[in-house]
């Protein structure tokens, strides 16, 4: 599974995810875009889950109707202490996620 990193997050979450194509949005120079974009950009590029850990992204973008599968990873901060405990939980719902899903993943 193709699997894209927001800018936000840290790039080691990657080794959590050995079973898939992992990269960061700095990997496809994607840096900057606005969510839109970025969205239809993962799209066109065949990523099939988009991996953020901005709670409002749900609520500003039309997600259930994207080509792409959203996880929003919900911690105290963006640091890899609080993140890196979720990414159990994200490699157990990769293998059975679909496009237009968004699931938020909770420590």
């Amino acid at each position: 599974m193709r699997v894209l990193l927001d800018e936000s997050l840290p790039r080691r979450l990657i080794r959590f995810l050995p079973d898939h194509d992992c990269f960061t949005v700095q990997d496809q120079g994607w840096s900057g875009m606005k969510n839109s974009e970025l969205l239809r950009a993962a799209t066109a590029a065949r990523f099939q889950v988009f991996l953020t850990a901005d709670q409002g992204i749900a609520y500003q973008q039309n997600l259930e109707s994207a080509d792409i599968a959203t996880v929003i990873l919900a911690a105290k901060t963006s640091s890899p202490a609080d993140l890196e405990p979720l990414m159990s939980r994200v490699a157990q719902l990769l293998p059975g996620i679909r496009s237009g899903v968004v699931i938020r993943v909770a420590a």
